[in-house]
């Protein structure tokens, strides 16, 4: 035992039975041989959030290979190898020992840091107690010896399958290299040959094992991509344009276009998915009635309304299907998605087509919405921005379709020269539609509420709490993981912080602003914290977006 455990030890005994805030004076560094144990945070009581710990070896101790983190690619991986490592190890432990544990996604964290003089492990536990009192001889187990043994288990390459890690930093790289290559070869997506798209369950991310059927991409639309490690990877390239799924019901249109919302990030070995790759700027797209809009010019979609109201700038605190629609469609598109993911059963009807009955009775002068199906090829032709609809119900988007996938027991057919056959010759538009983005200030006190005196903190994957109010985040279905969700918290409070250093900031150029700072200094600057940062996962530009557009209190100079 170190002197530092001994001194430890002796601590918790000193106060064993003792009121639960005598743990705060277990704040500071010890050395447990093994590893150093920092105690940043202590929890003020048994039922507040828990204590915030990192466990610390030296690098070249550590003894990971150097060409493992030679690049981001190599860090985000080895990282996420050690993380799952870690919440394994973790929950063998007699008490109750949070790591944040991932989930299918590979994603950048806070959870494993590696540093040039060190590797860290960052955790949440709870310190003992019975009612209000201290367990002290509980706590001395945790920390003396619960911890170095976990540290030991993680934290150095000797202990691990240095085959398993390699080929997990491989794929991860391969794929994020096939990422980079779509944009070159004209490509929306790619879906591997031989992916397991559905899940066992609606609930569940896990890959169904009985009956499922691999996808086989049609001959037409097969490509085939050469990647670092010399792996080839044939599969479905979906091109940029505007693609239209169809096909019976139940038979695997939505499991498609929810494998490419997930598509943005990479997926772990024995997912099903893991060559289901996304432009990482794809933004899936839906229906959202009662949201809040701000400032948005959706006239492209809906103008001359009877009250009158200036679209061009949109404000409402209750938006209805359409208009929240559209308005998630241009923040998207301003915001700088490349293209949409859209699921005609998570739309508006009245917001994507009206058919030619609906047409002949209320002339267009008399609706003030223009739907989607007269849009979307304007959109790719001035914005570049290419569109992924699944529908189910209408083939009236055969009309604009650069492609058509039909989906046939869960296995794609290329049926674009039926869809054309069918097809009504589309009329191009008169004159532009969509002009370039306007730039939104907004007002730097509205981000940081009056009564807000904690930092925000999510509540689960799909809330934010701001003050004393609450940020709906459950229709931004790309956001994966409560640990994206408390990162985009804290981002809200940086971009309030921003906001207030240049009152005249567009909002696009703040999150930039962000962005590069999270690039160059690591997911930690978002942090209010020192020390452990709390657990979280990087969330993208786009859900950073989503969250300021849906926020309530929002304002605009």
């Amino acid at each position: 035992m170190t002197s530092d455990s001994a001194r430890l030890t002796q601590l918790l005994s000193s106060i064993d039975g003792r009121g639960y805030g005598s743990y705060k004076q277990l704040r500071g560094s010890y050395d447990l041989g093994t590893c150093r144990l920092l105690i940043d945070h202590v929890q003020a009581d048994p039922f507040a959030p828990p204590s915030l710990m990192r466990l610390v070896v030296d690098r070249a101790a550590a003894g990971f290979p150097e060409d493992l983190l030679a690049d981001r690619h190599g860090h985000v991986a080895t990282s996420d190898f050690l993380a799952r490592a870690l919440t394994e190890t973790a929950s063998h432990s007699g008490e109750r020992v949070d790591v944040g544990a991932p989930g299918q996604e590979v994603l950048e964290r806070t959870t494993i840091a590696v540093a040039d003089d060190g590797i860290e492990a960052r955790l949440a536990a709870e310190l003992p107690a019975s009612g209000r009192r201290i367990q002290g001889r509980r706590a001395a187990r945790l920390l003396t010896e619960d911890l170095p043994r976990i540290a030991e288990a993680v934290l150095f390459h000797a202990r691990h399958d240095a085959e398993a890690l390699r080929a997990h930093v491989a794929l991860h790289r391969d794929q994020e290299a096939l990422r980079d290559r779509l944009a070159g070869r004209g490509l929306v997506a790619l879906v591997g040959d031989g992916a397991i798209l559905p899940r066992r369950s609606g609930d569940s991310e896990l890959p169904l094992i009985e009956d499922a059927v691999p996808f086989e991409s049609p001959a037409s639309l097969r490509v085939e991509i050469d990647l670092p490690s010399g792996r080839r990877v044939s599969g479905m390239g979906i091109p940029e344009g505007v693609t239209v799924i169809v096909g019976g019901g139940f038979h695997g249109k939505s499991t498609l276009l929810r494998a490419l919302e997930r598509g943005i990030h990479p997926h772990v070995a024995g997912d099903g998915r893991e060559w289901v790759i996304t432009r990482a700027d794809a933004a899936a797209i839906r229906a959202e009635d009662g949201r809040a809009v701000t400032g948005v010019d959706i006239s492209p979609f809906i103008s001359g309304l009877p009250s009158g109201t200036d679209t061009r700038s949109f404000t409402t605190s209750n938006a209805s299907g359409s208009t929240s629609q559209a308005a998630s469609l241009i923040e998207a598109a301003d915001a700088g998605a490349s293209a949409l993911l859209i699921d005609e059963d998570t739309s508006a009807t009245n917001f994507m087509l009206r058919d030619a009955r609906m047409r002949a009775l209320i002339p267009s002068e008399r609706e003030p919405i223009t739907p989607f199906v007269d849009r979307v090829r304007p959109l790719f032709a001035e914005r570049g921005v290419s569109t992924v609809l699944v529908a189910g119900g209408s083939g009236a988007f055969f009309d604009v379709a650069d492609h058509v996938i039909a989906m046939d027991s869960y296995a794609p057919c290329d049926v674009t020269a039926e869809a054309r056959a069918l097809a009504e010759e589309a009329q191009p538009p008169a004159a532009p539609v969509f002009t370039a983005p306007r730039p939104r200030l907004p007002d730097p006190v509205s981000l940081r509420p009056a009564d807000a005196r904690k930092p925000a903190s999510a509540r689960g994957r799909d809330t934010i709490r701001l003050g004393r109010e609450h940020l709906d985040l459950s229709a931004v279905s790309q956001l994966l993981d409560p640990a994206q969700t408390q990162g985009v918290a804290h981002a809200l409070d940086r971009l309030a912080d921003l906001l207030a250093e240049d009152g005249r900031l567009p909002l696009e150029d703040a999150v930039q602003v962000l962005v590069d700072r999270i690039e160059s200094g690591g997911l930690e600057t978002l942090s209010p914290h020192r020390g452990h940062p709390g657990h979280l996962a990087r969330p993208r530009a786009l859900e950073i977006h989503a969250a300021v557009n849906r926020w309530r209190g929002l304002r605009l100079v």
